[in-house]
């Protein structure tokens, strides 16, 4: 065998054992006589001390090995001599005396320094040598971190009664809100498998089929635009149960989370058990996101009904065109008692910049005195003393504080407040001592449509099959844009971890939906057939959701990309850099499963051909 022991596992009380180590060399020390090598495994790293005198023969091998060599040590346990203990290292107080070393493989120097974890390193040259970049410290951690993620979470629904179900790989191409990606069929010409969204249909089927408690680690595909916490394809945490209400859902899910949390981090808190439940409409009032950061205390005002009995006309007529007057406050007094007013504009132009590009048509600002001085800014002039301090009471901003204005129709406003309250969170350093909170809450009640303006119809949401909440079904055909969806996200740091709903398990209901969404029954049932006729056959009331793995673990890491989380990611263009997939087949292959490419196709791969 290669090993007896692990590299990490060694301890004071292995002292006098012999022991065969293999690995690869972390660093090496040469002095004269004697040669250090720190050999490395996934479990650890051990001094080994190469001997001239014990060992001529592996001194003379050990000569040539460098960083990354693979080697294979055989040895005895000591004790470190006394003042010699590395601290650092969990093996740090012994030391392998080598008898024997065997060169299992060489390696060239690698790009980039494998053993130095603060080592800033390129983002493309990790992607290009990933296969090193997971050798470091801190990405063995994270994916191991998220093995382990996964393992409690089977092991925790295996618990509670589910039973783990694979759904297919390759289904039916259906409209879900992204890109499919298609796989063209050889056998039947013409026709495109879909790599699924999500399990969505194929687990409400299972409820059809009787198992009650389903989950799923489930691998997703989805055709968009990549960015920090989105990859084409993710991992997620697929439930789905029978017989439940909302409440039901949620209580399991929380329960697992708060078991994933107490066992993997119990060093951080989270914001409160159970989670704080808020609804969408307040969400957004307040944060302007359905996602939001509680980790720290900023929320938007509705100052309307104050705006009104202002001098600023602005306010005033658009109160009366029925948009709102909202407020935010920076707490700059908490940077510096002497702060300057220039500083404090920078920072309100550098805001109004954020606002704009969010769609606002300008962003009103003022500066709250200190000491009895009067108020400054452009918004100062509109204010009595009396409104002033009414603006303080309502948003809890305290003298010298930077006071914030929007007014525009609700999804402006709500893109601003969103950009603005995380900025000034970001550039105040808001959350401070609660960077380590895993501040978790349920956002509930959402609308169960969105109006789409340019096709002039109502789009779910979240998808077709949520149910509307009971007590709100008599407004389904008469004012659908009231209508709340019984949809559930569960939300941390600013980021949606899962989301779910309970379903539609009634025929009827669910073809009242197609209209309002801009389908026809014929077009519907050509694209849900199978489940429409599903729901003829004694269908339970169900629910579920889905969790992002990757994005889970990202914030129980605490890193700041779910690259970090996943083994061989895509860069942000969606490409493969190491494999460099895509990538171009052969005429042959497109032949057999009937593809012509078009001729932009044929000029690009002209022009890389060309090129290279």
């Amino acid at each position: 065998m290669h090993k007896t022991h692990l590299a990490g596992e060694l301890r004071r009380e292995h002292s006098g054992q012999t022991v065969i180590l293999a690995g690869w060399v972390n660093r090496r020390r040469d002095q004269g006589g004697v040669i250090f090598v720190d050999l490395r495994d996934r479990w650890g790293i051990v001094q080994v001390v190469i001997d001239q005198e014990i060992s001529p023969t592996a001194h003379e091998i050990a000569t040539s090995v460098r960083r990354e060599f693979v080697l294979q040590v055989e040895g005895v346990v000591r004790l470190r001599p006394e003042g010699t203990h590395n601290p650092d290292l969990a093996t740090g107080e012994i030391e392998i005396v080598a008898h024997q070393i065997n060169l299992l493989n060489p390696a060239k120097t690698p790009p980039f320094d494998i053993a130095d974890a603060d080592e800033p390193i390129k983002e493309a040259e990790r992607m290009r040598f990933r296969y090193l970049d997971l050798r470091r410290p801190n990405m063995q951690h994270n994916i191991i971190l998220r093995h382990r993620t996964v393992k409690l979470i089977r092991d925790y629904l295996d618990a509670q009664r589910f039973v783990e179900i694979e759904t297919p790989i390759l289904f039916k191409t259906t409209p879900e809100g992204a890109r499919d990606f298609l796989v063209p069929s050889r056998l039947q010409p013409g026709k495109f498998y879909a790599l699924p969204q999500s399990p969505q249909q194929l687990k409400q089927l299972l409820m059809v089929g009787g198992y009650e408690r389903y989950f799923q680690i489930a691998r997703c595909f989805r055709d968009e635009d990549l960015r920090g916490d989105r990859q084409l394809e993710f991992t997620q945490l697929d439930i789905e149960m029978s017989f439940v209400e909302r409440e039901d859902v949620m209580q399991l899910a929380e329960g697992l989370m708060t078991y994933l949390i107490e066992t993997l981090i119990p060093e951080r808190p989270t914001l409160g058990k159970p989670f704080p439940r808020i609804t969408w409409q307040t969400s957004m009032d307040l944060y302007g996101t359905d996602r939001p950061d509680l980790r720290y205390d900023l929320a938007a005002v509705d100052i309307s009904d104050l705006a009104v009995h202002s001098t600023f006309g602005v306010f005033q007529s658009n109160v009366a065109a029925g948009k709102r007057v909202k407020m935010l406050h920076a707490p700059i007094s908490l940077l510096s008692e002497a702060m300057s007013n220039t500083a404090a504009k920078q920072f309100a132009q550098e805001l109004e910049g954020l606002a704009k590009r969010a769609g606002a048509a300008a962003l009103g600002w003022l500066t709250l005195g200190k000491d009895g001085e009067a108020a400054k800014g452009a918004m100062a002039k509109f204010w009595t003393e009396a409104q002033l301090t009414e603006l303080m009471t309502r948003s809890g901003a305290q003298e010298g504080d930077l006071v914030l204005f929007i007014s525009d129709k609700d999804e402006v406003n709500y893109a601003v407040i969103d950009i603005l309250r995380r900025t000034i969170a970001e550039k105040l350093d808001l959350v401070g001592e609660n960077k380590n909170m895993m501040a978790f809450c349920w956002v509930i009640d959402f609308p169960m449509f969105l109006w789409d303006e340019e096709a002039k119809r109502w789009d779910p949401s979240q998808h077709m099959f949520t149910a509307p909440l009971p007590e709100d079904l008599p407004l389904l055909e008469s004012s659908p844009g009231k209508t709340r969806g019984s949809q559930y996200d569960l939300v941390c740091n600013g980021y949606e971890v899962g989301g779910g709903s309970i379903r539609i398990h009634q025929r009827e209901l669910q073809e009242k939906i197609f209209p309002l969404i801009g389908q026809n029954i014929e077009h519907a049932i050509d694209q849900f057939g199978h489940m429409l006729e599903a729901f003829e056959y004694g269908v339970p009331p169900h629910g579920g959701m889905a969790w992002g793995i990757d994005r889970l673990v990202m914030l129980l890491a605490q890193q700041p990309n779910i690259r970090e989380v996943i083994a061989f990611p895509k860069t942000q263009t969606g490409a493969d850099a190491m494999a460099k997939a895509p990538s171009y087949v052969e005429p042959a292959q497109l032949t057999e499963l009937h593809i012509q490419l078009a001729p932009s196709a044929l000029e690009a791969i002209e022009a890389e051909q060309n090129a290279q």
